[in-house]
């Protein structure tokens, strides 16, 4: 079984801002994948960074999942308010997060799966509720580990994201890679 990685929107940024998408593409290897309303945000952050327009176009995170189930859409709106904080006149707001919980959560096909984010919150509910949860730093490190990039350029991309106004965990040097 393939274990897949779902970076959110914040992780597709970062390597946006420094025109590293194609370097992200290698680091998940096949391996990627997004939820419905990850894809409507990177298309409205692709204003910013037009660099985002490389994910959609090149397939690589797949065709977005879609949730289509009521009783999935009703599970997804109350993690979505309780959980995450959105509300209801901004009913686009956290709702990539909660899609993308409840597919690594609850679809056999995505057990074991990883949520690749960098909001704080959001990493620690996910980790409660036991599910895989990744950050930027640690998708340098597979691509690190698995000779994509090298400890010193990779750690130079994490400071990078940081300069261009990123948020985002960052080791105090390339040994911790």
């Amino acid at each position: 079984m393939t274990i897949h990685w779902f970076p959110d929107n914040t992780v597709l940024c970062n390597f946006a801002s420094i025109g590293q998408i194609d370097l992200l593409e290698q680091i998940l290897n096949g391996r990627g994948r997004w939820v419905e309303a990850i894809a409507q945000e990177v298309r409205r952050s692709s204003v910013y960074l037009p660099d985002l327009a490389k994910v959609e176009a090149g397939g690589w995170l797949g065709e977005p999942i879609e949730i289509d189930e009521i009783s999935e859409i009703d599970t997804i709106e109350r993690v979505r308010r309780s959980v995450f904080g959105g509300l209801e006149g901004q009913p686009t707001k956290h709702l990539g997060e909660a899609q993308t919980c409840h597919v690594v959560r609850s679809w056999p096909q995505f057990s074991g799966s990883f949520w690749v984010t960098d909001d704080g919150e959001a990493l620690r509910y996910a980790r409660y509720q036991g599910l895989h949860a990744r950050e930027t730093v640690d998708l340098i490190s597979e691509g690190v580990a698995f000779g994509v990039v090298s400890r010193q350029i990779g750690f130079g991309h994490l400071k990078a994201m940081l300069t261009a106004g990123r948020h985002l965990r960052v080791p105090i040097n390339a040994s911790h890679l």
